[in-house]
């Protein structure tokens, strides 16, 4: 009575392949470095065009908004040079206030200075 263990022991050599395992590896591995490469390329070509601001015709647009509950937020949106506060919720949108007069002009915001790498980890030496 012959085993599976002697069936194996007697199967000629070709029937096994051989497999190059470093080239697979070397396989995957590029595919999956093309995978994230195109996930954050998508990432920031969505971000770019959702971003733009398209000119002539946009007269809309949402300047601030603040969740109230679960259903209902506020709305601070500007429409051809008014600002309006809306409230949304489940039962319709509903006008709270219009601010008259023209709308303010926002302040650019000028960006924080970047401290030099060396004093970044001078501090964080300086922490432990």
């Amino acid at each position: 009575m012959s085993t599976a263990w002697d069936l194996l022991a007697r199967a000629p050599a070709a029937s096994v392949p051989d497999i190059n395992v470093t080239g697979e590896l070397l396989r995957l591995m590029l595919s999956l470095g093309a995978i994230v490469a195109l996930i954050f390329a998508v990432g920031w070509l969505t971000r770019r065009l959702q971003s733009r601001q398209f000119g002539g015709g946009r007269r809309l647009r949402c300047i601030e908004t603040m969740p109230i509950s679960t259903r209902e937020r506020v709305l601070l949106i500007e429409a051809d040079g008014k600002r309006l506060l809306l409230g949304v919720g489940a039962g319709g949108i509903r006008a709270l206030h219009v601010y008259e007069g023209t709308v303010p002009a926002e302040p650019a915001l000028a960006p924080a200075p970047v401290p030099p790498f060396a004093e970044l980890l001078g501090r964080l030496g300086r922490k432990s």
